[in-house]
């Protein structure tokens, strides 16, 4: 293709898309919508500096970008897949796929899983000429207007819009936790809204704890990850942010819903040796604690450095006016 902006903003604008309009709804332009967040996924991460050269991977942090902005927009239980565009953008005139060394992709088929996508691809490259138009913002912006404006309704291009200047500004506030010990500056200063102000801040702090726990809970130790952006941990923090107002690794841990809820509950606690400690209540009451019980003074799990480790002073609150005695 060309290297000019235009070529590719006309390109962008006439993806092959699938147009059922029983499947798909006014909100997306009865189109799929599966192209369109890809690329918004792939400029954001350009944005943050987390794709430095021409080779778009099918990375977690790829597939969970695009699994926030399907989330967002799309019906509550509806399921997005990037395996679908991150294969069928192949047909489009931008994008290359790299085979893995070794390994001939069948013919005629359909790669519709984040597995079977991994196993045949090492990732995808863009025209030599794009990939720099994407490293300059106004360009990189006017790509965005054009996937915005052309598949999806009015009311829905805000959400998107909005999105993507979460996304931009979570990574920084979630680089800023990790790089400082002071709490970074309020969002007031993006001039967002006390809602997007919000999001902003919940995501970095996601972002920057899930990061330093490796998506490993901190309790019981379970660590998994699928291929389409999802983990089964969350960020915790120790004083809630309603009390305390801080973000910073110190306050936060990395927790699986089930030890998530037991934490909040006083069920569980981190003790004055960073070991678990388990409620008197869970063995006193009629339940069926299962594996918990065998968590009793196991030792956490935590970050590698010392200064990233959850802080006493607030494990010490936790104790004293949390943990159920």
């Amino acid at each position: 293709m060309c290297g000019k902006i235009d070529c590719y903003i006309d390109a962008f604008a006439k993806l092959r898309t699938d147009k059922n309009r029983n499947r798909w709804t006014e909100a997306t332009t009865f189109r799929a919508p599966h192209k369109p967040l890809l690329l918004l996924s792939i400029l954001d991460l350009v944005a943050q500096g987390r794709i430095t050269r021409n080779f778009i991977e099918p990375a977690f942090e790829l597939a969970e970008t695009f699994a926030g902005y399907w989330q967002r927009i799309m019906p509550i239980g509806s399921a997005g897949n990037m395996a679908y565009p991150f294969f069928y953008m192949d047909s489009e005139p931008f994008w290359t796929l790299v085979s893995r060394p070794g390994v001939r992709p069948p013919a005629g088929r359909t790669v519709s899983s984040m597995r079977r996508i991994r196993e045949l691809y090492l990732g995808a490259r863009l025209d030599d000429e794009l990939f720099p138009l994407l490293l300059m913002e106004p360009l990189r912006e006017k790509l965005r207007a054009a996937l915005v404006k052309t598949y999806f309704a009015p009311e829905v291009r805000p959400l998107l819009l909005e999105q993507g200047r979460i996304n931009i500004r979570a990574d920084e506030y979630g680089r800023a936790l990790l790089e400082s010990a002071e709490p970074p500056p309020d969002h007031g200063v993006y001039e967002e809204t006390p809602e997007t102000a919000g999001r902003v801040r919940d995501q970095g702090f996601r972002k920057a704890i899930v990061q330093l726990y490796e998506h490993r809970c901190a309790l019981c130790g379970i660590r998994m990850l699928t291929l389409d952006g999802h983990t089964v941990v969350e960020a915790a923090h120790i004083v809630p942010w309603r009390e305390s107002h801080d973000d910073r690794p110190a306050n936060g841990l990395a927790l699986c819903r089930l030890c998530h809820w037991s934490f909040d509950q006083g069920l569980m606690g981190v003790g004055k040796n960073y070991e678990v400690l388990i409620s008197s209540q869970v063995k006193r009451e009629p339940n069926f604690p299962g594996h918990m019980l065998t968590l009793s003074d196991r030792p956490i799990f935590r970050p590698g450095q010392e200064k990233y480790w959850p802080g006493q002073g607030n494990l010490e609150r936790h104790r004293q006016k949390v943990l159920k005695k």
